[in-house]
Order: C-alpha cells, then structure tokens, then sequence
C-alpha cells in the first residue's frame, strides 16, 4: 500500500470528541482549500459511527458552502435525524472557523432482498492498462496546469485516474459532453463495506464536473474557467472490493446561469454497477479584467 493511501485512510479514521462530535484533518498537499471529495467521506466516516452497524449508506446528498481551509481541522456534527424499523438517516454539518462550510444527509438501510437490474457497462473501452494518466495528457498536449495542481501531481497519490477520451485533452473543439474515466486507489482497501463506501465518496469528486466543460471546448484545468462544487449526490448499489480499477462513465445533460450539470456511474472492471453520482457545480468564465 502507498504511503498516500495510508494517508488517505488515517484522515478518514475521525477523532470522537464527544456524543455526536467528530473532527477531522486535511493532508498538507499545496491546495488552497479542502479537496469536495475529502470533506463527502469524512462527514460519511462521521454518519456512520453513529449508525447500527448492520446498516449501510445507500444514498448521500449534500452542499458546498464555504471553501474548506486545509490548515485547520474540520468539525463534524452529527444529528441523528430518525431511526426507523429498516432505514436511518442522518445530517452532517461541517464547520471551520466557526461556521458551516458544507452539509450531508445521508440515509442507511438494512440489507434487503428485492427486484434488480442494472444498465450494463459501456462496450469497446480501452483496458487501463493501455492508457496514459491524466497528468501525462496535460503534460503531452502542453495545457496550462496551475501550479498548485502541479504540485499535487508531482507528489505520490491516493488515487490514479486514465481517461478513455483524450480528445478532450488534445482538441479544444466543442465536443459532445461525455467522457469515460479508470479510476484506481493505489493500493486496496481494507475488506470494510463502510470503509469502501467512503474511499468510493472521497474519488466520486474527481472528474465529474469537468464534464459539463467538453461541450465548449473547454477542460477543467483551463486557467479562463473557475469551477468550484456546489452539491453533490451518491446512491450507493452493489458492495464491491476497491482492488482493481473502476470506469466512472459521465455525462453532462445541462449547462446554464454559469453552472454545470453532470451525472456519472462507477462500474467495476467485471461490469457491476457499483455507485451513481450527480452534481452541480459553479463553471464561471473569468473576468479577464
């Protein structure tokens, strides 16, 4: 396991304060805020000990608020909204400086049997192995990268991500807004179903919004856009080892009033249909003045 995952897993490992009280920490990686997916699976990690441990999250939804500071710990406050005879359900409040930069709700339900179906996973996609790391095609198709993003790059990962769809990276054509990306964390995780479910929420964030950017010819590292999340929703489907690579498949119905809509789904490489993502984010062209 790489010494970034190690990382990864002891910031998800809260610290109990008191009842219903947790706090968390960032990695010291150079950002200038706290990574969306980092504050979605801590305040996760945060609802899940206060829930029955025969109860697994099926579904999360929350809000961006205020830039999270990586230099300060964030608190997370739990409310145990209802506990009923086959679901839970919980709200998470993040704060920082004494105010709340981001919220959660998310519902757990005991395991049941049922009707099931899945829509199958994308046919003819190229095996990871035989693709290039995103940093590689910015760095090849000579993008502008801000200096932060560099820096975080050029630093051992938690996670590795290879898109399937490098004409986004190397046209600046106005293309049609959808994209398949591999997505592996560096090193397999702990057999823990809850554990899963959040390291699935910290890398549901990478990608998603940059999506809503490919039908103006854009990428999410363009230096002219300011992309910030604005909320963001999971459902979680079928339980599913972390060791192997999984394609997130995206699209983006809707871009509008300076926001991208974007949806994906996270497959194993065997075609399970693991999570569905959703989310909306701030996709504003800068002012050159």
């Amino acid at each position: 396991m790489s010494q970034a995952m190690q990382e990864l897993l002891a910031i998800l490992d809260l610290e109990r304060l008191e009842h219903n009280l947790y706090r968390g920490r960032s990695p010291q990686v150079g950002w200038q805020r706290v990574f969306g997916g980092q504050v979605i699976s801590q305040a996760l990690v945060a609802a899940q000990r206060t829930v029955d441990g025969e109860r697994f999250v099926h579904s999360l939804h929350c809000y961006f608020m205020r830039p999270g500071d990586p230099s300060t710990p964030i608190i997370y406050e739990v409310d145990r909204l209802r506990d009923g005879g086959s679901f839970t359900t919980r709200r998470v409040t993040a704060i920082q400086h004494g105010h709340a930069i981001f919220s959660l709700e998310s519902s757990f339900q005991v395991e049941e049997t049922g009707m099931e179906h899945q829509m199958p996973m994308p046919l003819d996609v190229p095996a990871p192995e035989t693709l290039r790391t995103q940093f590689e095609l910015l760095e090849e198709t000579g993008h502008v990268v801000p200096d932060s993003v560099r820096k975080f790059w050029a630093r051992e990962r938690p996670l590795e991500i290879k898109p399937v769809n490098v004409e986004h990276y190397t046209s600046r054509d106005k293309l049609p807004p959808r994209q398949n990306v591999w997505v592996r964390m560096m090193g397999a995780a702990p057999d823990d179903r809850n554990l899963q479910s959040a390291l699935l929420a910290y890398l549901s964030d990478m990608t998603l919004l940059d999506t809503s950017t490919f039908a103006h010819g854009r990428i999410g590292f363009d230096p002219e856009i300011q992309m910030a999340s604005l909320d963001h929703a999971m459902w979680f489907h079928r339980p599913h080892s972390l060791d192997d690579w999984l394609l997130y498949t995206q699209d983006s119905p809707n871009a509008i009033g300076s926001r991208g809509f974007s949806r994906g789904m996270l497959y194993s490489r065997d075609g399970t249909l693991i999570a569905s993502t959703a989310q909306e984010g701030l996709v504003r062209l800068r002012d050159r003045r």
